[in-house]
């Protein structure tokens, strides 16, 4: 099967600007502070950002049947901020039926586990955190242990998106960016089995590069598998607040789930965002390739992506694109060329 990824001759302009620029290695960024929101009874809050149980469950059955994606790894559901106003701090959880509220155990890092319980399947009990509507998102999360740090396991990953999907995870509530991520809402775990299905990751920091590794084999994602997409679309920004990637546009990325070239045990590596600033500033830059499509982050960094189509016998023409990154201070620390 041919590579997902091309490799095309690079124009010579991309070439030579490249001696230009800036790179270093990256650190890991702060989570982004937001604005206070008082904390509520779980069970007594209105419009709460609640799950059904029974679809919970169901996603925990899944991952049992499905356990040799990820024979090492245990399930555990998170919580996510989905928008700028969202605190994470003191978020509370309840199992609540007609006739009771149970609490879960939410770990630090706002993961939790849920228990099998009869009576909660009998009132089709919901999993409901002290927060309202459109404030959180949820995923699964399937991480095998032992893993260097800033790696995942595409199996892992690959289940992440079975059981997000049967347990009924996503959340957003119109088309948004091409319209990838609404027609999905209506499908089941049988949408992770598509060669490039738009299912949301959400990486532990801002990401730079994302490059899958099996074997000798090593290809750098895409940009346009970056960001949500952003940079295939120009108007990203208007329909951002109906993404549950509103607040962590800098983390989300996709992956080529169903092609069946890359095995469970590729390994996903990432370099995270931040980088040292090197002399040239977005002025520079603009002289010298012209505008580019800009997709700028709550942190203040600034990604640009610049792309040329070059000559191939075969179609399509294939594409080369030269990505940067600036820091806050308009100043380039990042670039690579792919």
């Amino acid at each position: 099967m041919p590579a997902l990824f091309s490799r095309p001759r690079l124009p010579v302009r991309f070439v030579a600007f490249a001696l230009l620029l800036a790179a270093s290695g990256a650190a890991p960024a702060q989570e982004p502070r937001s604005r206070d929101e008082d904390a509520v009874t779980v069970s007594a809050l209105r419009d709460p950002v609640d799950k059904p149980y029974r679809r919970m469950v169901e996603g925990m059955a899944l991952f049992e049947r499905r356990r040799a994606l990820a024979p090492e790894a245990e399930l555990r559901f998170r919580l996510l901020p989905r928008n700028r106003a969202t605190r994470m701090e003191a978020v509370e959880l309840e199992v609540v039926g007609d006739s009771f509220a149970a609490p879960v155990a939410l770990a630090p890092d706002h993961t939790f586990a849920l228990e099998r319980e009869p009576r909660a399947l009998k009132e089709n009990a919901s999993v409901r955190p002290n927060r309202r509507a459109g404030t959180l998102t949820w995923r699964a999360e399937i991480r095998t242990p032992g893993l260097p740090p800033g790696t995942r396991r595409l199996g892992d990953l690959r289940l992440e998106c079975e059981v997000g999907m049967q347990s009924g995870l996503i959340s957003n509530y119109r088309p948004f960016l091409l319209g990838l991520l609404d027609p999905f809402l209506r499908e089941g775990p049988e949408y992770c089995h598509r060669a490039a299905p738009r299912y949301l990751f959400f990486a532990d920091f801002p990401v730079w590069t994302v490059t899958l590794r099996s074997g000798e084999r090593n290809e750098v994602v895409p940009v346009d598998l970056l960001y949500g997409g952003a940079s295939r679309d120009p108007k990203w920004k208007q329909d951002l607040p109906y993404c549950d990637c509103e607040v962590l546009m800098d983390r989300a990325y996709f992956l080529p789930l169903g092609d069946p070239s890359w095995p469970d045990d590729t390994r996903v590596t990432f370099e995270f965002m931040p980088g040292a600033e090197g002399e040239t500033g977005k002025a520079e830059v603009r002289a010298a390739l012209g505008e580019a499509i800009a997709i700028d982050f709550d942190s203040g960094y600034e990604v640009w992506v610049y792309r040329d189509r070059l000559p191939d016998p075969s179609p399509p023409p294939a594409r080369s694109e030269l990505v940067l990154l600036f820091t806050p201070s308009g100043l380039l620390a990042k670039s690579r060329i792919r």
